[in-house]
């Protein structure tokens, strides 16, 4: 399904901006796609098992530091999740000026 939006500006020159925030916006989901990256890479090595694996087979009590470390991990394998999608909704995005 695609859906059609209509930004009215003031100033023709303001679609410039627009366009600029946007990519801007894109530049930061990949910077946070980057950093959760890192964090679930981390508890990766420390468990020496995929997230994937992790979300799957484990629970809190397989986990040295337990309920939260597990919290920690699940929630940053949502996030990133999230992000990607997000990202990817704005890269599929196109722009017609008038």
């Amino acid at each position: 399904m695609s859906v059609a939006m209509v930004i009215g500006l003031a100033n023709p020159k303001a679609a410039n901006t627009v366009q600029r925030v946007l990519e801007n916006y894109q530049a930061r989901l990949r910077a946070g796609i980057r950093r959760t990256r890192r964090r679930l890479a981390g508890f990766e090595e420390r468990y020496a098992i995929s997230t994937d694996r992790f979300l799957a087979e484990m629970t809190a009590e397989d986990l040295e530091g337990g309920d939260l470390e597990y919290v920690e991990w699940a929630g940053e394998a949502k996030l990133l999740e999230g992000l990607q999608a997000e990202l990817e909704e704005l890269a599929n995005a196109r722009f017609q000026l008038q």
